[in-house]
């Protein structure tokens, strides 16, 4: 009886990448929302007070977000990986262009 040949197991990636202009644009973005604050107030329970946090910090720090946008932006550029479209991406929330 001849052997029979067994399926070759595909195995999980080991490595991943991140796009280093994409993940700090995306730690900045969190830093000048204050989502740290927002979601620890979320989780105890004060939805109404995390999203008020969260209205609060984007209307004061508009120009610093804009200028990471931007800086994002020239970077993607400068780095030629703009072709996907997308200057910050943090787990599921991406913010695109």
């Amino acid at each position: 009886m001849a052997r029979r040949k067994v399926g070759r197991r595909s195995r999980p990636r080991k490595t991943f990448t991140i796009s280093a202009i994409e993940g700090g644009a995306a730690i900045s973005l969190l830093g000048s929302t204050g989502a740290a604050s927002a979601a620890q107030e979320a989780l105890n329970g004060n939805i109404k007070g995390a999203v008020n946090t969260l209205q609060s910090n984007i209307m004061s720090n508009k120009t610093k977000i804009l200028g990471t946008l931007g800086a994002a932006a020239i970077g993607k550029f400068a780095a030629k990986s703009f072709s996907v479209g997308r200057l910050a991406k943090l787990g599921p929330i991406a913010v695109k262009l």
